[in-house]
């Protein structure tokens, strides 16, 4: 069996062998009452917190089992040789010495990764012994407990909120939508009005990132504005501000309450004119949908290294004439990343990868783009064992397809994005997704749009090289200047 067919099967093998028992202490304050959580063990062989993996370009083991009323103040016996497992059950784990974190992942809040979601209990790192002879139990304390992350203020960086009715509803919980705020250096000396610029980080970036003015682009050649890191992190992964069955309105909160709260809390120039709206990978993905969806609230769009915005080419994919997304017509096994050195990551290895915890990137895409399935969670766009690509599923993404929503409706959207769409993308993206970005590139030209897409040397991080970081921010300065 080829090694990457190994890992998909391992993960789902009802026959796995014995495996070390893991004894977990539960502190009696990590709740009033039993409560239901994931419970997830790291190995690692690397420096730092196991807990704060996976590493995409270098995965490490993980192991995870669902449980039901696990009751504080006593001691939790798990088999894991039952658990979901990656790369391979915990009994065929390579004998050693290994690094061990677990996680108990209670996902109380709307945060994607369990290691750092605030209320999660996680022990601390344990050096443990795995042997061939015999499965070797683990015990370890769970006393730890993520904190819920604060924001450090300034005369210039402000944190906003503001509780999304939208999606406080959806999810029957208080749900808000966060950013941070970047004042320009003038903000505090009259009563000028600033455009805003709207940036949304991607996959696994947040708000809390930008504590400092250096965060900020509050300034862009002659022209001030206020920019704002929204926070697009919720438990599938990223929500890209687009409405979802599984993640909720976005979109519609984003427009109808976040940006309405900006306006009555800043100096902002409160039209469409007055803001822009970028952001990279998937914050690439999410601007430019924002900008297609409500082409009359935004003024100008920049977007770099976009998802696939074309699921003709969904990172080497053509979801609607493809039938694998593991290998190709060939049996070929697909690439889902590829190195500078001229290597590769198969999408069935990364996609085993992802399965003993949530919100990772497959599962992010599902979970924005699939209907809701009869068991109440997100459709998965393939099989997760054979990689076959369910059709039924392609059918609904079609609506989050924008190269497809452009060329139905350019007759509509044209004359709104005269001047305002502009995308940068690496020839060589880490994650392929240049092909889709060709094709937007010229079923636009076609349509007669006056877009600029522009594909430049590099990958997905070695794209803004000096001259193209001085045609960005100067078509930057323009849409600026604009706003009135």
């Amino acid at each position: 069996m080829p090694i990457l067919a190994a890992f998909s099967v391992a993960v789902f093998s009802l026959f796995a062998p014995a495996g070390p028992k893991l004894t977990l202490h539960i502190p009696s304050s990590a709740a009033d009452a039993p409560f239901p959580a994931k419970v997830i063990l790291y190995l690692s062989r690397k420096v730092g917190e196991p807990r704060f993996g996976p590493d995409w370009y270098a995965p490490e083991p993980m192991f995870s089992l669902d449980v039901d009323g696990i009751e504080p103040g006593k001691e939790l016996v798990l088999d894991f040789g039952k658990a979901v497992a990656f790369p391979k059950p915990l009994a065929l784990i390579d004998p050693g010495q290994w690094r061990a974190q677990v996680v108990v992942d209670r996902n109380l809040y709307q945060t994607r990764a369990p290691g750092s979601s605030p209320g999660n209990l996680y022990s601390k790192t344990q050096t443990i012994e795995l042997r061939a002879d015999s499965p070797a139990d683990i015990a370890l304390d769970c006393d730890q407990v993520v904190p819920q992350p604060t924001f450090k203020e300034s005369d210039r960086v402000k944190e906003f909120k503001v509780q999304s009715k939208l999606l406080s509803d959806f999810y029957g919980k208080p749900i808000y939508i966060m950013g941070a705020v970047g004042l320009p250096e003038s903000y505090s000396s009259g009563s000028k009005r600033y455009p805003v610029f709207y940036e949304i980080p991607g996959y696994g970036g947040t708000h809390y990132e930008a504590q400092t003015i250096r965060a900020f682009r509050t300034k862009t050649g002659t022209a001030e504005m206020i920019h704002i890191i929204l926070d697009p992190d919720c438990p599938t992964g990223h929500c890209v501000f687009a409405d979802s069955a599984n993640n909720g309105p976005w979109g519609k909160a984003l427009t109808t309450e976040f940006l309405p709260a900006v306006d009555q809390a800043f100096r902002t120039i409160a039209n469409s004119s007055g803001r822009l709206v970028g952001g990279h990978s998937s914050g690439g993905w999410s601007s430019l949908w924002l900008q297609v969806t409500y082409p009359d609230l935004f003024g100008a769009c920049y977007s770099s290294s976009p998802d696939p915005v074309d699921f003709r080419d969904f990172c080497g994919v053509n979801l609607y004439k493809d039938s694998n997304m593991f290998v190709d017509d060939k049996g070929k096994e697909r690439p889902i990343l590829r190195f500078e050195n001229g290597k590769t990551l198969a999408y069935r290895l990364l996609n085993a990868m992802e399965q003993p915890i949530r919100g990772e990137q497959n599962q992010s895409f599902d979970a924005v783009f699939s209907p809701k399935g009869p068991d109440g969670k997100y459709m998965r766009l393939h099989n997760q064992i054979t990689g076959a690509i369910d059709k039924k599923v392609v059918e609904y993404w079609k609506r989050y397809d924008i190269g497809m929503t452009l060329r139905n409706n350019w007759k509509e959207l044209g004359p709104k994005l005269k001047g305002k769409i502009h995308i940068l993308m690496g020839d060589k993206d880490t994650f392929y997704l240049e092909g889709a970005t060709r094709y937007l590139q010229a079923d636009l030209k076609s349509l007669g749009s006056d877009a600029w897409i522009k594909l430049v040397p590099g990958n997905h991080f070695t794209l803004f090289t000096p001259p193209v970081v001085k045609e960005w921010q100067g078509m930057m300065e323009k849409s600026a200047l604009l706003a009135k």
